[in-house]
């Protein structure tokens, strides 16, 4: 299926939050150089550098460098002045590595047990602010790692704090700093999300649990009694703007979307987000005034749009789309939405931000994760093969790929870790292996 899209070029202030014509959102950013965070400074998959190759040489860019023995996962790794951070899982433990820009390992810690049922493997990234290093673990353990050595500095185990539980595939989520608070999404009896003091680790704020009647058992079968419960996490990570005159934070949980007031933890509104087996993965994406989220086998993914007011925030669901990304992440630029659809054996497109409708699809590419940058779109299919996608012109049009690791190979489905690029440099992650290419134009 493919259809007309109009021109995706817009100026740095849009991809920032902030567009024409009404009252946006105005994502916070991260204060710290480089890549600090999962998704980027801001959590949406928006690298702000110029000067990159229109197209890659036949075989792909120059490969600078690649690191193995990075230990099992799907995390996607930060880079931060001259220093790269990345997560495995080495054989009992989750280890987190410091590598140097050449690829050669600083160090590397410990934060407790790895994942050893479905999909083996590590799953969160590390975030980083003023010398220090946080990283969530598969079983919700939250650790503070001295970011010059590794040393650890301080740990919580979320589930014993607040009484929540694991997920079926295991936590994913990755810590978001604000200011001298870092936020988690524990979910359980005592808190849907908290604040903990970045240097200390107490808790600053946590919000009321999200309690709901549950009507379904997990894979979708009815109930004979519906069951009052609170929600537990999602494998989604929060995002932080500011829209009306507050701030606010927005994230998934097990069986909603749901958004609280930054400064207090308190829960402002919610909307259910069922799904047939509990898989709500793609961080929020902040559009406007709005927020859309999507996740397979449920009702589709949707437009949020948010009214604040003086005492409460308000929504309304402008559109639907049946784009049902599974993971690796929703791109806005300017009024286009990039993702994936999961169901039909995967494919990628975009939709009208404005209406919700479908611009483009294809299976030409399998379902993959992307980043977007210089009016390209960077997108890492899970079959195994890097994209680099033209955003500017009206038609849809694959610039260049390369096979991203060892080939196409159909048997292969989870190259799954989001790509990260940083001073003219792309990075990609498959399991062991860390490969770094230059893709600044010369």
């Amino acid at each position: 299926m493919k259809r007309s899209w109009t021109s995706c070029t817009v100026a740095l202030a849009i991809l920032a939050g902030v567009a024409a014509g009404g009252e946006s959102g105005r994502l916070a950013a991260s204060k710290e150089p480089g890549w600090p965070q999962w998704r980027g400074a801001r959590r949406d998959g928006i690298c702000d550098e110029k000067g990159l190759l229109r197209a890659w040489p036949e075989g792909g860019p120059r490969l600078l460098w690649s690191a193995g023995g990075l230990g099992r996962g799907w995390s996607s790794p930060i880079v931060v002045n001259d220093t790269l951070y990345v997560t495995g899982d080495v054989g009992e433990e989750l280890h987190i590595f410091a590598l140097d820009l050449a690829g050669k390992v600083k160090w590397q810690a410990v934060n407790g047990r790895s994942w050893k049922r479905s999909y083996p493997g590590a799953r969160g990234s590390c975030t980083y602010s003023e010398g220090r290093i946080y990283h969530i673990n598969a079983h919700n353990r939250i650790v503070c790692l001295d970011a010059g050595s590794g040393k650890e500095l301080w740990a919580v185990d979320l589930m014993e704090r607040f009484e929540g539980r694991n997920i079926t595939w295991a936590i994913a989520h990755h810590p978001l700093v604000d200011g001298s608070r870092v936020i988690v999404t524990p979910g359980g009896k005592k808190a849907m999300l908290a604040a903990l003091d970045k240097t200390t680790g107490q808790t600053v704020w946590a919000s009321e649990p999200l309690l709901f009647e549950r009507t379904e058992k997990f894979g979708g079968q009815a109930l004979d009694k519906p069951l009052r419960e609170a929600d537990g996490p999602s494998y989604a990570s929060p995002i932080l703007f500011e829209l009306g005159g507050r701030r606010h934070l927005v994230n998934c949980s097990t069986r909603h979307v749901f958004g609280a007031d930054a400064d207090t933890g308190k829960l402002l509104w919610h909307l259910p987000m069922p799904t047939r087996w509990e898989v709500v993965s793609n961080t929020p994406v902040l559009y406007k005034d709005g927020i859309f989220v999507t996740a397979p086998h449920g009702q589709d993914g949707m437009l949020i749009r948010l009214k604040v007011q003086a005492d409460r925030v308000g929504t309304e669901v402008p559109w639907r789309t049946d784009m049902d990304a599974c993971h690796g992440g929703i791109v806005a630029v300017g009024d286009v939405l990039f993702g994936s659809w999961y169901g039909g054996q995967g494919a990628f497109g975009c939709l009208d931000a404005t209406t919700g409708k479908t611009l483009h699809q294809t299976k030409e590419l399998s379902m993959g994760s992307m980043i977007w940058a210089d009016g390209r779109l960077y997108y890492l299919a899970q079959r195994g093969e890097m994209a680099l996608i033209d955003t500017e012109s009206k038609d849809f049009r694959i610039v260049s790929r390369f096979p991203f690791p060892g080939g196409d190979d159909r048997k292969r489905n989870d190259v799954w870790a989001h790509p990260v690029i940083l001073d003219g440099r792309l990075y990609l992650r498959h399991h062991e292996k860390l490969a770094c290419y230059e893709i600044k134009a010369r």
